[in-house]
């Protein structure tokens, strides 16, 4: 008994174990972007994001607005292989999915120009956006429970089954506001000057409630309210043994107080079933002691089977110097911008932690740095109305600090390569598409249920109408293929069972924008 409380209260000591942050920067922050991502030259009002030198060679001066929308779909899968996931529904093979949208994502960019100098300024949702909703709780929530009937079993009590209700919500949202200004020295080069604050909102809301098995073969109970009776009986039987031991019997074996008639056999039989061994050789001072630690480690247990719950926001601010340069040679055109890493700390206020993590307590600080960014774009028109763009992005993601120091599981960072194509059917008309190529350079030691990043490439295509001279409007259609990634040492820090999971997602967004000039 003692040997089995032991096993169960370390498992499940580390219950709960997650972690905030990961690769959150959003370069989508205009409908242009969705049906062509390759815009890291582009010389229009989108600029104003992607390449803000390329603003001076706006065609005309006057105030440039850019309204958009764009609305996100998003699925994330963990399929978990783990032998013990059988005691709930009869398969060790067990999916996890998380489904996340947003309707409304709004961005908006201005800019105005005067002769060789355009201010300008962006303001959208640049890292995060959404809520994602694990209805069904995560396999590193489940797994460790999973992992009770067999250490039951182990110790001698036949368990196969188990059950518990799980939910996590996590929305991560980073507001930006980027103003700056662009200088055209001559007819071919343009500079830009500018910084982007950083407003970082997070929210985590989740549970572990009800956690049962089939303690002995029988039917499911509650393991919080099994171990806190075990505690109290066993608290119980150990008070009942002090009379004796006032009396000065305490050194007596149960077997010499039968005989003495002090006591029954069916006392003794009760007191061996809460030893879990027979009592009749044992001295009644030694059963005591070891009913009161049982007592102890079965209360350690029942509070570590306990619900658990999470209510946390967390808050953090940072800004960015940006600098960019910009080439034009009649027909090519060549962006260039570099976002400095935005150092941030990002602090708890949390209302609920029953988690017993204290990562998550009230006040605790954790970092949660922007990663530095370097964009190079070309254009290029070969005709008058078929242009075609290429892009390169890289972002720095091992210099940027991150929880539990996750940045030292990315070789180097994210790189992305991106190409489009546009062609303008009339003076009314344009299409474009475009694609975009991710490789994420993390390792399986960065990824898990909580944060993870796959390799992917996407595809964006869609059309721009001019209503009037000076109003245009904007639609895309973008989607996102992702490879899966297997980690295959998913359940390798707490058990000595093999188990794998498989991470994959979904990602599709619509968009809408207005684009005016004054």
């Amino acid at each position: 008994m003692r040997k089995k409380l032991l096993i169960t209260g370390v498992v499940l000591a580390s219950f709960i174990n997650m972690y905030a942050g990961g690769l959150l920067t959003n370069t989508n922050q205009n409908v242009a972007f969705l049906r062509n991502p390759a815009r890291g030259a582009s010389i229009e009002i989108d600029a104003a994001y992607t390449n803000p030198a390329g603003l001076a060679f706006l065609k005309k001066d006057g105030f440039y607005l850019s309204l958009n929308n764009q609305s996100a779909f998003q699925t994330r899968t963990i399929t978990g292989n783990f032998a013990p996931f059988a005691g709930m529904g009869g398969s060790a093979v067990k999916e996890f999915e998380g489904e996340a949208k947003a309707l409304v994502i709004p961005n908006l960019q201005a800019a105005y120009k005067t002769g060789n100098l355009v201010f300008s300024a962006n303001v959208g949702i640049v890292g995060g956006g959404g809520t994602l909703d694990f209805s069904k709780g995560l396999p590193s929530f489940e797994s460790q429970v999973a992992m009770i009937p067999g250490l039951l079993t182990s110790n001698s009590i036949p368990t196969n089954q188990y059950s518990l209700n799980s939910s996590l919500k996590g929305t991560q949202i980073i507001y930006g506001i980027q103003l700056g200004a662009t200088y055209k020295i001559n007819d071919n080069i343009s500079a830009y000057l500018g910084a982007r604050a950083n407003i970082l909102g997070n929210n985590y809301e989740g549970f572990i409630r009800n956690i049962q098995a089939n303690v002995g073969g029988g039917s499911l109970t509650n393991l919080n309210q099994f171990f806190t009776n075990a505690a109290l009986q066993a608290q119980g039987a150990a008070s009942s043994l002090q009379p004796i031991i006032d009396s000065g019997a305490g050194g007596l074996t149960f077997n010499q107080l039968v005989a003495m008639g002090m006591l029954t056999q069916a006392q003794v039989d009760q007191i061996s079933g809460g030893l879990g061994v027979n009592a009749g050789g044992l001295t009644v001072a030694f059963a005591q002691t070891a009913l009161k630690q049982s007592a102890e480690m079965a209360t350690g247990v029942a509070a570590q089977t306990a619900d658990k719950e999470l209510n946390c926001d967390q808050s953090g601010f940072g800004i960015a110097p940006i600098l960019g340069l910009h080439l034009n040679f009649d027909k090519l055109n060549v962006g260039v911008k570099y976002e400095f890493k935005t150092r941030i700390d990002i602090k708890n206020e949390t209302s609920i932690n029953s988690t017993g993590v204290a990562s998550f307590d009230d006040g605790v600080t954790t970092p949660n740095d922007l990663p530095a960014l370097l964009t190079v774009g070309a254009s290029y028109e070969i005709l008058p109305a078929l242009t075609i763009s290429a892009g390169y992005h890289h972002f720095f993601d091992s210099d940027a600090k991150m929880a539990n120091d996750k940045q030292k599981y990315i070789n180097g960072g994210i790189n992305e390569y991106l190409a489009g194509v546009e062609y303008r059917i009339n003076e009314m008309f344009l299409v474009s598409c475009g694609t975009q190529f991710t490789r994420t350079g993390v390792t399986d030691q960065y990824q898990s249920d909580l944060s993870f990043a796959l390799n992917s490439y996407s595809l964006g295509f869609g059309g721009a109408i001019n209503i009037t001279k000076n109003i245009k409007v904007n639609l895309a259609y973008f989607f996102t293929n992702y490879e899966d990634w297997t980690n295959p040492n998913s359940y390798n820090g707490f058990s000595p069972l093999k188990g794998s999971d498989t991470y994959s997602r979904t990602n599709k967004a619509f968009g809408i924008g207005l684009d005016f000039r004054f």
